[in-house]
């Protein structure tokens, strides 16, 4: 059962949030959410250009969660 303050209030955030920043795109290239989850840690290390250079290799190689969960600390 959906709460209608609970409703009003989401909707409330959402165009107050929309208001000032727009309909804002996402400057970190990914096709799921896996992908971007490691591309907004990583961007927190360094610049979102140097992710977006890094990323194509990295999934290429680990493109899954167990993938690179699977992965040496060396590779």
């Amino acid at each position: 059962m959906i709460n209608d303050s609970k409703t009003s209030r989401l909707a409330e955030i959402y165009n107050r949030l929309y208001d000032v920043y727009g309909d804002c795109e996402c400057p970190l290239v990914h096709r799921n959410n896996f992908e971007l989850l490691v591309a907004v840690i990583l961007s927190a290390q360094c610049t979102d250009k140097r992710v977006n250079i890094i990323t194509p290799a990295l999934f290429e190689k680990f493109g899954t969660p167990h993938q690179m969960a699977a992965a040496s600390f060396e590779e």
